[in-house]
């Protein structure tokens, strides 16, 4: 992926973010993202950088999250957030008639 990092860096630094209402929390640095220039910062480090999935899930379970939702076909995310911690929901909406 490096050899596209420096495009996609031109390509996010050129797309219009706004400060977030609600923090995102990055996978590189499983920590609250507040700013568009984080959020850039975070999302062209990701290409080439480890995914911190564990700690990001702790972060916002330490932050108090008690309810994770995952989009798409599939659970594999939502069977990893329970591993990290049992006691939160989990919701999986795999069509929008779910929702």
């Amino acid at each position: 992926m490096a050899p596209a990092a420096r495009e996609f860096a031109e390509r996010v630094a050129g797309t219009p973010l706004h400060t977030p209402h609600t923090p995102v929390i990055g996978n590189v640095g499983a920590a609250a993202l507040t700013t568009a220039d984080a959020i850039r910062t975070e999302l062209v480090a990701q290409l080439t950088s480890p995914v911190r999935w564990t700690e990001s899930v702790q972060h916002m379970i330490a932050d108090g999250a008690n309810r994770f939702v995952e989009f798409g076909p599939g659970t594999v995310l939502a069977g990893l957030v329970k591993r990290i911690d049992a006691n939160v929901e989990v919701l999986n909406v795999a069509k929008p008639e779910d929702i």
